[in-house]
């Protein structure tokens, strides 16, 4: 009913306006033309002239726009003839192929920094990004990004307007849709074929991926200039970071707004300087200008309120652009490089694992080989790797500060180079320093030191250089295999005499000395260069490069350098690396399986994909038998070898330390490895130009200083890991070594005369190598010993000083031995017993050593006397023995009571005198000694009466007159005796000087 009213009502409101009209002077007048139908006439004739030009002016403008748009389309479709139809999977494959930045980090994910790049780039998600800083961006960028589709035709059309007109003042017509097509999948050419192809992608990207997805990866992929440290940076997460210190979620409104402004310009906007540090005053305004006008747009468009935006206006921005920091190159220069060598190798194995090929067919192929570098350089720097090393970051940095306050590495030198066209220079350089750590079961490299000093003008990783390794060779290449082939164990004796091997190389020991028989355990003890050659030549024809080094990681070598005795010092063509060198030891404390170092953990992706990780695998060298008696050989090395230095160094008692000092040939370079059950670490010292370490004003020689830095770094690194550095337990002895008692002189089982000798001595063997031959090396024999030493007795020789069962080395084995050619025989003494070893003669009368015959009585002993004890000196080197004579007074008459060959004599208690006689091995005797008395005399008895004698019987006078004559023989005797040479100078023995312990082993 309310609606029929309210109809009612409105139509007779329409009647009474209606009749209101027709009242109107004009109305009626134009009512009365109407009626006449004049009106009707003429205006039929108006209205159809005038529609007739509208509809012409429509069908003209109609087939007008369509002859353009059809050009324009035309034109359009000639532009993007050539362009791919591009599927979902291709577009976003080319979307998010843009660079990031790898990282490097230490173990236990620790980040180090972003790797050497042109463009530093990190990615991130839009849930990590403020609010805030994506209204500024879309404000400034983009402000219909919510609602087009792609593009924005009148901002084309406007922008193609301004480009026909030529407009000064020219906007933008790309929407964030479109910038990133050109960024990722186009150039930045300009041109309208570019564009054209750019409207295209970008109508086709927004039926694939959403507005989110558009936004975060141009949020990813746009410049943002430069950051503190003047590196180009690229996406909002490094911009933040790098410009404010902060993360994309975290920034205010007005840091916001300053970091939407930068992409328009970012070279020009940047806070910074290409080479770091903020810009002066003038340089900072322009960014700050770009930031008051995101403000103003995000203003207008109701993002922020007025009150939010003088807030920000008034925001001192600029104490917010962060100092710069170090870069990791800078910070880490040795790690970074070499985490980056090493990332780089890895990732170019596999991409040639990904292409079909393999390493040696690649590697044979310069040009193919060249190609991947460059992939796996472009791969390293492009794809977000997260390079996870094994380095520990404490006791890394320990290394770099011992190093850093190291005060012994000795002087600076000044040295004499050679150009390539000959002429000699000189260079001022100063002793370099390198060590490394590395896990003994893994292969895992704990910590380095690259050097002393990283610089553009040295960049030397010291660890990786090439260099002699000296004796720290010999565990390796001679004794280690002579072991594992049986022939030694560490008790063999070998001798360390003159000798000269094939091509005439005659190598000398390190203190231009002969040490004589002694044990293998003994010689690599003391480093002796001469018996380690020697049992060089015994494996040298199987190859032991290729059967042992190699195997243990040493591939530095030439394919023949085997063939050369030096190699068994150290005396190598190109040398050796000290990481090469330390990780071969670890094979030793491993139970002989070796595994290779490495530095990289594994290698993910930016969403933790793990693309590569380093999988150990253990190569058998060695039998854990031979291992284990190579490794107690070397804890000699430590205990009371070359390398006893150390033991006043340790902080840390009671770790079980094997090692092995190394000097290269002139003193260029010192080694020192050692290994506890857990760990391996080698030192070196040596100058860029190899010069000689060698310093007579030194605090200490050379090899001790390497040692002291060896031990300043382990005791650092204890410090801060001692269980993993100072392990409790000793290196475990595997079964299959059993100990026996063995001959010195030939390494067999101990025969009745060498136990005669004092010469049997007892140690470790591998059961299968046990010795079960006997001792064949002595025989009896007659002999006299002169100062000690044994020798065959002349022909004069007084027979009471000739020792019918005496010792001496068997001819026939002798000979065998070829120790028959020897000029001096007693070079095989050694110093260690040497008493004992002098009582064994040499076969041949020929072979009596340097003694001659003088033609003269030895001088008379000096005679001592304590208590009952008479000594006295040997008056010369020729003598053999002691006659001792003995009164009962002083002045009574001396009768011989003993021979003897040694310098002293026990006399009785009761009153005596006494005098000795030297003999010399001709049997000349030498004046009596000084008299000297023992005992105290007894007290003369008072005079008694004179009795008369009751006359003697004819056979009583008999008896007494030939007691007087027997006397005066003896009393004769004694005087022709004493009509002897006069006494004769002892000459004096010159004192052996001992030179400083030198490793200068010859190549």
């Amino acid at each position: 009913m309310k609606i029929k009213e309210l109809f009612h009502r409105w139509r007779e409101k329409i009647k009474s306006i209606g009749n209101a009209i027709n009242e109107i002077p004009f109305a009626k007048i134009f009512k009365r033309q109407w009626q006449t139908g004049k009106i009707q006439r003429s205006s039929r004739i108006t209205y159809d002239i005038i529609w007739n030009i509208i509809l012409f002016f429509l069908i003209v403008s109609f087939i007008g726009m369509f002859f353009i748009g059809g050009i324009g389309f035309g034109y359009f479709a000639s532009l993007v003839k050539d362009e791919p139809l591009r599927s979902q999977a291709e577009m976003e494959n080319d979307i998010y192929n843009y660079a990031e930045t790898s990282k490097l980090y230490f173990a236990d994910d620790i980040y180090i920094g972003d790797i050497r790049s042109d463009l530093l780039r990190e990615e991130t998600t839009l849930d990590k990004v403020s609010p805030m800083l994506l209204q500024a961006v879309t404000a400034t960028e983009d402000e219909y990004f919510k609602e087009h589709h792609g593009v924005v035709p009148k901002a084309i059309f406007r922008a193609l307007f301004q480009e026909i007109t030529n407009a000064s003042m020219q906007s933008g017509g790309s929407t964030l849709t479109q910038q990133l097509i050109k960024n990722q999948v186009l150039t930045n050419e300009v041109s309208f074929e570019r564009k054209a192809k750019e409207i295209l992608l970008a109508l086709r990207l927004e039926q694939f991926l959403d507005k989110d997805q558009i936004l975060e990866a141009y949020l990813n992929i746009v410049p943002y200039g430069r950051n503190a440290s003047g590196d180009n940076i690229a996406g909002v997460q490094t911009a933040a970071q790098g410009i404010f210190g902060i993360n994309a979620n975290e920034v205010n409104l007005a840091q916001a707004a300053y970091l939407a402004g930068l992409p328009q310009s970012p070279s020009y906007y940047t806070p910074f300087e290409n080479t770091g540090g903020l810009k002066d005053k003038e340089g900072l305004q322009p960014g700050l200008d770009r930031m008051k006008v995101v403000l103003n747009r995000m203003l207008d468009m109701g993002h922020i309120t007025e009150k939010e935006y003088k807030e920000a206006i008034d925001y001192d921005i600029v104490a917010d652009f962060i100092e710069p920091t170090p870069k990791p190159l800078d910070q880490y220069p040795y790690l970074v490089r070499e985490l980056q060598i090493e990332a780089k190798e890895l990732i170019k194995e596999m991409l040639i694992e990904k292409e079909g090929y393999t390493l040696e067919e690649v590697k044979a192929d310069d040009e193919l080989n060249l190609e991947f570098e460059e992939l796996a350089g472009q791969a390293l720097e492009n794809n977000g790797y997260r390079i996870h090393s094994t380095i520990d970051k404490e006791i890394y940095d320990t290394f770099q500060e011992v190093a850093k306050n190291f005060k012994q590495y000795g002087p600076d030198t000044v040295t004499t180079l050679k150009n390539s066209e000959g002429q000699t220079y000189t260079v001022q350089q100063s002793v370099q320093a390198a060590a490394i750590l590395i896990d003994n079961k893994t292969g895992r490299i704990i910590s380095f030191l690259g050097g002393r000093e990283f610089s553009e003008e040295d960049q030397t990783n010291y660890v990786k250089a090439l260099r002699s390794n000296g004796s720290t060779m010999k565990p390796l290449l001679v004794y280690a295999p002579a072991l594992e082939k049986g022939i030694i164990q560490p008790g063999t004796p070998i001798a360390d005499i003159p000798t000269t091997f094939s091509g005439g190389y005659s190598p000398n020991n390190f203190d231009l000395r002969y040490h004589g028989i002694l044990s293998a355990r003994d010689n690599l003890k003391d480093s002796f260069n001469i018996p380690a050659v020697k049992l060089y030549t015994k494996v040298m024809n199987d190859n032991p490069v290729e059967q042992y080094l190699e195997k243990m990681g040493i591939t530095s070598l030439g394919e023949n350098e085997y063939q050369n005795a030096s190699l068994a010092l150290g005396g190598t063509s190109v040398g050796i690396s000290l990481e090469e060198n330390t990780n071969a030891f670890t094979t030793f404390a491993n139970a002989g399986k070796f595994n290779d170092a490495y530095m990289i953990e594994k290698i993910t992706t930016v969403d933790g994909e793990v693309v590569y990780e380093h999988k150990p695998e253990p190569v058998e060298v060695f039998s854990p038998q031979t291992s284990y008696l190579m490794v107690d050989m070397m804890r000699d090395v430590i205990s009371n070898g070359s390398a006893t230095y150390l033991n006043s160094q340790l902080r840390y008692s009671g770790v079980d330390w094997a090692g092995k000092t190394g000097t290269s040939q002139n003193v260029e370079n010192v080694h020192f490895v050692a290994s506890n059950p857990n760990v391996t670490m080698g030192s070196w010292l040596g100058y860029e130009y190899p010069d000689s370490l060698r310093c007579d004003s030194c605090e200490i020689y050379h090899s001790n200083r390497n040692m002291k830095l060896w031990a300043e770094l382990i005791n650092a690194a204890t410090a801060i890991n001692p269980e993993l550095l100072a392990p409790q337990e000793n290196f475990a002895q595997p079964e299959g070594i059993v100990s026996r008692s063995y001959c010195q002189i030939s390494g067999m089982l101990p025969s009745d005369l060498c136990a005669d000798a004092g010469l049997v001595k007892t140690d470790i063997f591998n059961a299968k190598f046990v010795p079960t031959q006997t001792d064949n090396s002595l025989v009896r024999a007659q002999q006299i010993l002169i100062d000690g030493r044994a020798l065959p007795p002349g022909a004069n020789a007084p027979d009471e000083f000739v020792r019918g069962n005496g010792l001496m080395f068997n001819p026939e084995w002798f000979k065998n031995q070829g120790y028959d050619r020897l000029s001096d025989p007693t070079q095989l003494y050694p110093n260690k017993e040497r008493e004992k070893w002098e009582r064994i003669a040499f076969p041949g009368a020929s072979r009596q050593a340097t003694i001659e015959d003088d033609g003269k009585a030895p001088a008379a002993p000096e005679l001592t006397v304590s208590g009952s004890n008479l000594t006295w000196n040997m008056p010369a080197k020729d003598v053999v023995g002691y006659r001792v004579y003995r009164a009962d007074s002083p002045d009574g008459n001396f009768t011989l009571i003993e021979s003897t060959t040694s310098t002293s004599f026990q006399a009785g208690n009761g009153y005596a005198s006494y005098r000795v006689r030297a003999v010399d091995f001709t049997g000349k005797e030498s004046n009596p000694s000084n008299p000297v008395t023992v005992g105290k005399a007894p007290e003369k008895e008072p005079p008694k009466e004179e009795k008369e004698e009751p006359a003697k019987e004819p056979a009583e006078e008999k008896e007494e007159n030939e007691n007087e004559n027997n006397n005066d023989a003896a009393s004769e005797s004694n005087e022709n005796n004493n009509e002897s040479e006069p006494e004769q100078d002892t000459p004096e023995e010159e004192n052996d000087s001992n030179t400083e312990e030198e490793n200068s082993e010859n190549e």
